[in-house]
């Protein structure tokens, strides 16, 4: 973190070439007096700073002095943002975007920051999927992604239940979600409708840039969409709501065996524990069927209030799985 904060205010004062204690304070939103601990270490790092007292005075950069890092390009810049998660930035195709902006990066750096950063890279790494996960295949993904930084159109072929149906979009960003791409896309042939799809990238059987460059949305942005565009697929996924019992262990399991958000909403407004630490509780969930099976895992850790035929469910699966494990 105090890292990223010192190159954060190195790039501030190379911008503004001065500014008081107060105004870098405001701009980076910490205490001033973490200002001067910062101004100390750049120094500290071989960073030619001096402060000048007086009105008009501040902390200022020896005139002429910058660093190396404006030769960054685009995509360099981009990838320096992942890096922390190398397996994503290969299936985007920037490996060597990468590889690039991390050089420049620790070539340019004054001494001391360059050594924290490789002692950081040392020490510290990323593994974004969770335990028991396993990769979707993307072979497209490299064909989409391409369409999405050159602001091409994309012509896709897309499995849709059993059916393949063809569609002209104009690709406008991915998002990787628990080790699933997604694709954010605008009809073509409609581009003046401002209604952005999403398209699920393993499922995207043929892609091919047309080579025709299209104009992004004004004012399109990618994590705004997405969390609209997540909150209504949750919502439409999440038709059902069940009542139960759950015990202590059951709440911390809760998360684990359902939908994680709607588990949370309701450990949130369930109802104050018993003397033995059960407590009710309304679940949104996809449908009966899919909440048996989520609820099997707390095992002895939760009991079904409403509907009646989740509890008839729950009752038929544990006494078949007490019947099959009985001892012999």
């Amino acid at each position: 973190m105090r890292a990223s904060r010192l190159i954060t205010l190195l790039f501030t004062l190379q911008r503004r070439r001065g500014a008081t204690a107060a105004e870098l304070a405001a701009e980076l939103e910490v205490s001033e007096r973490t200002i001067y601990r910062d101004v100390a270490a750049l120094s500290d790092a071989g960073v030619p700073l001096f402060t000048e007292a007086g009105r008009g005075g501040g902390i200022r950069l020896v005139d002429g002095w910058r660093t190396r890092l404006d030769g960054l390009t685009a995509r360099e810049a981009a990838a320096l943002f992942a890096v922390g998660a190398p397996q994503v930035v290969a299936e985007l195709g920037m490996s060597a975007a990468l590889a690039g902006a991390q050089a420049k990066l620790l070539a340019t750096l004054p001494a001391g920051l360059r050594e924290h950063a490789r002692t950081v890279a040392e020490r510290f790494h990323l593994d974004a999927p969770g335990w028991f996960h396993t990769p979707h295949e993307v072979p497209r993904l490299d064909a989409v992604a391409a369409a999405v930084w050159e602001g091409q159109r994309l012509r896709i072929c897309y499995r849709r239940r059993e059916e393949v149906v063809e569609r002209l979009v104009d690709p406008l960003g991915l998002v990787l979600k628990a080790g699933t791409w997604y694709l954010g896309a605008r009809s073509a042939a409609s581009p003046e409708v401002d209604r952005v799809l999403t398209y699920r990238v393993e499922r995207i059987v043929a892609a091919e840039a047309t080579g025709e460059r299209f104009a992004r949305p004004p004012g399109f942005d990618l994590p705004t969409w997405w969390a609209g565009a997540s909150a209504g697929f949750e919502s439409t996924m999440l038709r059902a709501t069940v009542r139960l019992r759950v015990g202590p262990r059951g709440r911390a399991w809760l998360p684990h065996v359902t939908d994680a958000a709607a588990a949370a909403r309701a450990l949130t407004a369930a109802g104050p524990p018993d003397a033995d630490g059960w407590c009710e509780l309304e679940l949104q969930v996809e449908g009966v069927a899919v909440a048996t099976a989520q609820l099997v895992g707390l095992a002895g850790e939760v009991e079904a209030l409403e509907p009646v035929e989740l509890r008839v469910a729950l009752a038929a699966a544990g006494s078949a799985l007490a019947a099959r494990n009985a001892p012999r």
